[in-house]
């Protein structure tokens, strides 16, 4: 089934709490208005240079990763999001394939100290998760956001305090994106859409895998 066959499912369960929905529809129209992620990373422009701490609290460097091969980069609010869950569970499941063109798959969430990892999660081989501490590699990417009220107040009803999970009062989220990374650092392929109901089909991410050079 195709992520976007599950997000569908996800989307009609949630149709069912119209106040969810209106919080949801009315955050995504905020975004849009403000222009948020039109200055997003684009195909052909370098990725930033990271240096991230893994659940272990060991730092991470960009190019640590992609000594090793491509990487596909997709940024994960936190194991309280379905969604995020869900794209996330999709990717892992065509991480063999991407190790087998050689790329490593990262997931980067804004959570600390584990918070956005599921209660014994272990990372299958290829496979990192990353703390974005402050939303630092989602500002450089250009898709940061500082939470709108109505979605604010909704993950507040919902017991999902950003502030504690993120070690920051600042509440601010990544848009949904994915990025396909080659060896030199340079985005070849990018999946944005301030609409985070909506995701990076694995297809699609292994397709430009396939079509990189080499």
């Amino acid at each position: 089934m195709r992520l976007s066959e599950i997000l569908d499912g996800i989307r009609t369960g949630a149709e069912e709490t119209p106040a969810v929905m209106a919080a949801i529809r009315e955050a995504v129209a905020e975004l849009r208005r403000n222009g948020t992620g039109l200055h997003a990373l684009t195909v052909g422009e370098p990725f930033p240079d990271f240096m991230l701490p893994c659940p272990t609290g060991r730092l991470v460097e960009r190019d640590e990763l992609l000594a090793t091969g491509p990487l596909v980069v997709t940024f994960f609010r936190g194991h309280w999001c379905p969604i995020c869950v869900a794209a996330l569970d999709a990717m892992l499941e065509c991480l063999p394939a991407m190790r087998e063109r050689g790329a490593g798959l990262v997931a980067v969430s804004p959570e600390t100290s584990g918070n956005a990892l599921r209660p014994g999660f272990k990372a299958p081989p290829g496979f990192r998760f990353l703390s974005d501490v402050d939303n630092g590699l989602a500002l450089s990417c250009g898709i940061a956001f500082k939470t709108p009220p109505a979605y604010r107040a909704l993950l507040s009803r919902e017991g999902c305090d950003l502030a504690e999970r993120q070690g920051s009062s600042a509440w601010f989220l990544p848009v949904p994106a994915t990025f396909l990374v080659d060896r030199e650092g340079i985005v070849r392929w990018s999946f944005v859409d301030v609409d985070f109901t909506r995701r990076a089909e694995p297809a699609e991410v292994l397709a430009a895998l396939r079509a990189l050079p080499g």
